[in-house]
């Protein structure tokens, strides 16, 4: 099933209406959907190396409207919401987030996760609609969703642009590796700062 799905998404990399089509992937992965919209960006840039901006834009665009959705999901829709996390295995974390976010270092592990979550291979679905059950700082989280969803779409965008289907197969072959490595080096440099220019 999944396999399909992933065969699906390259396919409509090719389709004339790709453009819209990254757009929607890329909203409905951020609350549900388990592919991811890097799968659609990398044939697109490969197609039309020249609009690997636009590609990037569109992609940062429908993933962070996507985030706002699942967040609002978490406000208003606890119940679809649970439906949604418990199929990710992730029911029993979010109740146990819930209890330590009253606290100043359970607000910063979460301001971390979710960077992670952006970054990662991590579930972003789960952890966008969690922001909403758990009352996450809006504000916030749309930065986060920005910066972390907007930079790995950029990097996406940029290297196949550079590369070409070489990074697509180094994506494909190695991509969680590669986006976990760089999401935890990105996390522990804004820690060492934090603690450097804040504390």
């Amino acid at each position: 099933m999944l396999k399909k799905l992933y065969d699906r998404c390259v396919e409509l990399a090719r389709h004339k209406f790709s453009k819209p089509l990254l757009g929607f992937i890329a909203f409905i992965e951020s609350f549900f959907f388990p592919v991811p919209p890097d799968l659609m960006i990398v044939p697109m840039v490969v197609a039309k190396r020249e609009d690997y901006l636009k590609i990037f834009l569109i992609a940062t665009v429908g993933s962070v409207l996507g985030g706002l959705f699942g967040y609002m999901l978490g406000v208003f829709f606890l119940d679809a919401s649970m439906i949604i996390i418990e199929f990710y295995g992730y029911e029993e974390k979010v109740f146990q987030i819930q209890d330590k976010m009253s606290t100043r270092g359970g607000f910063l592990a979460w301001l971390g996760i979710m960077f992670l979550a952006g970054f990662t291979p991590l579930p972003f679905k789960v952890f966008t609609i969690t922001s909403g059950v758990i009352g996450f700082n809006l504000t916030v989280f749309f930065f986060i969703c920005l910066i972390t969803r907007g930079l790995r779409f950029l990097l996406v965008s940029y290297f196949t642009y550079l590369f070409g289907k070489k990074f697509g197969d180094f994506i494909e072959k190695k991509g969680a590796l590669w986006f976990t490595s760089a999401g935890i080096f990105i996390v522990i440099l804004a820690a060492v700062l934090y603690i450097a220019f804040v504390k």
